[in-house]
């Protein structure tokens, strides 16, 4: 199986390039399932319905989010007509979505896909590890789901790279979201499963985590916040972590870095080239 994680999507900057490459990539590179984490993508905070089915429809077939889930409200309400949008697993019972999926690909195969939040310098939620743990353990690789996709949306690398050594072996791919910088430490762990510590974001790296230079930069130099954060307009880079599954036992065989457009250095699967 053909797996696509794309990165952070930042603002209106991010969306475009989203709509633009990814329906070619999903053709070119016979992809059989797209996750994209969307928590950023209304204006660098949040997402609204419109913008989940704008993603949905240019070929993503799961959404996750992260700790900017809910800033916009009315993701509290549409998230439960929103089948493919995820938030993150360790929220509090109760809370509106859901954390995990089963979601069928274009050929009926199943993906598990699995949204859960970090907790150091991050908000203080449940426990991630005992939460990923459970639906693992309720759906297993090769008996519950041909392939299984853990983002881990969280601050910390020691954080997100210990995720991937409690997954190995029992996930397809872990991948780190929510710092938007690509971290160079992709690849297979010894139990097979792919693993990157920060997939990077999908927006203009001509800022500061993807927000217009300006204001980051009055707030650190200067200590004063002088306006709103807006998400920079700039031509985008598409991040994104490409998986190649045995179909025996559901587990990475190839993995490797995409970067497209914008102003980071190009990379693609060379073994989807």
């Amino acid at each position: 199986m053909r797996i696509l994680f794309v990165g952070d999507v930042v603002g209106r900057s991010g969306r475009t390039v989203v709509c633009k490459r990814l329906p070619g990539l999903i053709s070119d590179w016979k992809l059989d399932f797209v996750v994209v984490n969307g928590e950023n993508a209304a204006g660098g905070f949040g997402i609204t319905e419109a913008i989940y089915r704008e993603l949905i429809d240019a070929g993503a077939d799961a959404i996750t989010g992260g700790n900017h889930s809910w800033d916009r409200k009315e993701a509290l309400v549409f998230i439960e007509r929103a089948p493919k949008l995820l938030r993150p697993i360790n929220f509090p019972a109760g809370t509106p979505g859901r954390g995990a999926a089963l979601c069928e690909t274009k050929t009926g195969a199943h993906v598990l896909v699995i949204n859960a939040m970090g907790r150091i310098f991050m908000d203080p939620l449940d426990d991630p590890f005992a939460a990923v743990d459970r639906e693992l353990a309720a759906c297993p690789l090769r008996q519950g789901a041909d392939a299984i996709v853990v983002d881990i949306h969280a601050e910390a690398t020691s954080e997100k790279q210990t995720m991937g050594q409690f997954c190995d072996s029992r996930a397809s791919l872990v991948v780190g979201t929510h710092t938007h910088a690509p971290t160079a430490d992709l690849r297979v762990l010894p139990g097979g499963t792919a693993f990157m510590s920060d997939v990077g974001m999908t927006g203009d790296y001509d800022s500061v985590i993807g927000m217009a230079k300006d204001e980051p930069l009055q707030r650190f130099t200067r200590r004063i916040a002088t306006a709103r954060f807006e998400a920079a307009s700039g031509p985008a880079t598409l991040c994104a972590v490409a998986v190649e599954t045995d179909p025996a036992t559901g587990l990475a065989v190839r993995v490797g870095a995409v970067r497209l457009g914008g102003g980071l250095e190009q990379a693609m699967p060379a073994f989807w080239a």
